[in-house]
């Protein structure tokens, strides 16, 4: 019987992680172990110590981040985003997602940190993969229950985007 991977490289799914108290990295690793399978490969990086440089990595990328502060992207998150900004690559063959975790208690800046980076990455020619989660912390739903549940559909659109990349 043929293996997906025998007829197909298999999807490499680069996710990088905003955080400031770790519920954006328990959300990203739970969608890699929900994920990483024989036809799909996954990697979650931290954004310390990332720039622009990341995404010549490869593949197509989950960018999973909270919001900080006055809407502000998460500490680890600022020099990713700065470097971006300030390099201004072309990132027009990049497909990317985004699941922001936010509060909406804090309703004039509710998810921003996702949102500041679908913009920035969209800015530089990017092309978003589904429509931007924002998790409401206020909600009462965990956002790692919510990721997996996102995740399965975000996967197939990703295959489909990863083909057409190709």
């Amino acid at each position: 019987m043929m293996q997906y991977s025998d007829c197909q490289m298999a999807l490499k799914i680069n996710i990088l992680v905003g955080t400031m108290t770790g519920t954006a990295q328990l959300v990203a690793q739970e969608l890699e172990l929900a994920w990483d399978d024989g036809e799909t490969k996954v990697e979650t990086l931290l954004m310390d110590k990332l720039d622009s440089t990341v995404f010549a990595r490869g593949g197509v990328y989950l960018i999973c981040t909270s919001t900080y502060g006055q809407g502000d992207v998460p500490d680890n998150a600022k020099a990713l985003y700065d470097d971006l900004n300030t390099k201004r690559p072309d990132l027009s063959q990049l497909r990317y997602g985004v699941f922001g975790l936010g509060d909406r208690t804090y309703a004039e800046t509710f998810n921003f940190g996702g949102q500041r980076f679908d913009e920035l990455l969209a800015e530089l020619g990017a092309q978003r993969i589904g429509e931007r989660v924002k998790h409401d912390a206020s909600s009462g739903v965990l956002p790692e229950e919510m990721a997996t549940e996102w995740g399965d559909e975000w996967l197939k659109l990703a295959r489909q985007a990863a083909g057409q990349a190709a």
